[in-house]
């Protein structure tokens, strides 16, 4: 009988060989040029003083050739630093905290339902499988006009929120970084489903008696990935406006947008969203390069198509009795798929070490010509970033992302945490999560963040920020009263 192999999957630990590969291809020019140097260096030595000499003095030098190479270097780098864009720092945030009367514990929310849709029984069922299995927590907050029974979502109540959340986190990064609001040179506001007139930009610079000539925006309609569309507007608007502050506003309006009828796609939001907001302040002056928490180093924009499924996965729209709400479509997660691998086409090249993007092209290129059927390669982008925040719109797109990016628990913990902490909170959630990680200690100088966003259109928005200087756990912030409780085990299905 024949000797039987080993079994080197078990012997040879491939995990090993894998990070040799890698380390072997992304290191392969200070391979290529450690011997090539070393040569260099043995046969200078083997020379003696006379050939270095006589070398030296072969090579002819005038004030004709030493002026031209210096003029050239001169333009060259004039050209290279001209064109060159302007840092973005992210010198600070600041994320609302909701107050506790706000808070909407699961029994609360269920006989609320209960009272307000009492005629239609199988829409309070409905209500109460989503949250179960939700991911959402007992602490989550809804605005004051969505406690009374029935809801009060009248256009005072509406601006009542905007300025609850808004004026909060602004007023604690204008305490927190120390500027002015005088010294702010750019506004951009962005909330997708209530847009006043006057506008919520108008409104922030009438309340912080900003300068005249500020340079002012309001976006609205863009959904959950909005806040990195702010944040993008801001990032080009620094880089024709030299030593400029930009500070952005991500929010949404709950108020107006609570649906108190049965169509089951525009319920499910009454599940998932809660209030919540959050400022940063951005920055292309130098002198805050050292004090900055963050520097921007990518902002990638994807949109998917323009068919109409993607167009209606996120929606307002108005039932058969007349009552508008938000609708979230069957296909959603199907075209955020999409979506996401688009965006993952875009900033692969970007951020992936050569070892990595070597794979996919290989990968790629057996897909195209030997086997088509074969399944196309994931890049690691664990090599890429230390942290992940991906847009805590609910447990299904955590789920998804989690399993396709082939993400460890510890990596989606910030995500997982902040929608049983504070729900869906639309664009501000990635600033949440951003929070958690530094009320936790874990980011260190030089980690890089991968921001990812979604939202209706149907977009796929993703930034990449380098940290600028360890951060140490703050003492305040949205986390500081439970960060000790977290992270907490968060069950399939929560009996209520």
């Amino acid at each position: 009988m024949p000797p039987t192999l080993p079994n080197f999957s078990s012997s040879v630990k491939l995990k090993y060989v894998k990070r040799g590969y890698q380390y072997l291809v992304n290191h392969f020019l200070t391979f290529l040029l450690i011997p090539l140097m070393a040569g260099i260096l043995l046969e200078v030595l083997r020379m003696g003083p006379e050939e270095i000499l006589s070398l030296w003095s072969s090579l002819q030098f005038d004030l004709v050739h030493v002026l031209c190479s210096v003029f050239l270097i001169v333009i060259i780098a004039t050209i290279y630093f001209m064109s060159r864009p302007r840092p973005v720092y992210l010198v600070d945030y600041a994320c609302f905290k909701p107050p506790h009367t706000c808070r909407v514990p699961f029994a609360t929310f269920m006989e609320h339902s209960k009272l307000i849709n009492k005629d239609n029984p199988k829409s309070i069922e409905f209500q109460m499988r989503i949250l179960e299995r939700s991911g959402l927590g007992e602490e989550t907050c809804l605005p004051p006009a969505i406690h009374y029974i029935p809801p009060n979502p009248t256009m005072q109540a509406s601006r009542g929120e905007a300025e609850l959340v808004i004026f909060s986190a602004i007023d604690n990064l204008l305490k927190k970084t120390g500027i002015k609001a005088k010294d702010i040179d750019i506004l951009v506001v962005n909330c997708s489903l209530f847009s006043p007139t006057p506008s919520l930009s108008a409104m922030v610079v009438n309340k912080y008696k900003m300068r005249s000539n500020i340079r002012s925006f309001n976006l609205s309609g863009m959904g959950c990935s909005a806040g990195l569309l702010s944040v993008d507007l801001a990032r080009d608007l620094l880089q024709v406006h030299p030593n400029s502050y930009a500070l952005v506003v991500s929010t949404e309006i709950i108020t107006p947008n609570y649906y108190r009828g049965n169509n089951r796609a525009m319920l499910l939001p009454n599940c998932l969203f809660r209030m919540g907001s959050a400022a940063i302040l951005l920055s292309n002056r130098r002198k805050d390069s050292r004090r900055a928490k963050y520097r921007l180093v990518h902002l990638v924009r994807t949109h998917k198509g323009s068919d109409d499924k993607a167009y209606k996965c996120v929606y307002e729209e108005e039932d058969p009795q007349g009552k508008v709400g938000i609708s979230l479509s069957k296909d959603l997660m199907a075209i955020a798929g999409e979506a996401l691998k688009s965006n993952i086409t875009t900033i692969g090249p970007l951020v992936l070490p050569a070892s990595e993007q070597l794979l996919f092209l290989f990968t790629l290129i057996g897909r195209k010509l030997l086997d088509p059927k074969r399944k196309p390669y994931i890049p690691d982008f664990k090599q890429a970033f230390e942290h992940f925040c991906i847009h805590a719109g609910g447990r299904a797109v955590i789920d998804e992302l989690q399993k396709n990016l082939q993400l460890s628990a510890e990596h989606v913990e910030a995500s997982r945490m902040t929608l049983h902490r504070f729900g869906n909170t639309s664009s501000s959630s990635l600033w949440y999560e951003l929070a958690y990680i530094e009320a936790k200690g874990r980011m260190k100088k030089g980690d890089r963040v991968w921001q990812i966003a979604f939202g209706s259109g149907f977009k796929c928005n993703s930034a990449v920020w380098k940290c600028n200087r360890t951060i140490k756990a703050p003492t305040d912030g949205p986390w500081a009263n439970c960060i000790d409780r977290y992270p907490v085990f968060i069950p399939e299905i929560v009996k209520l």
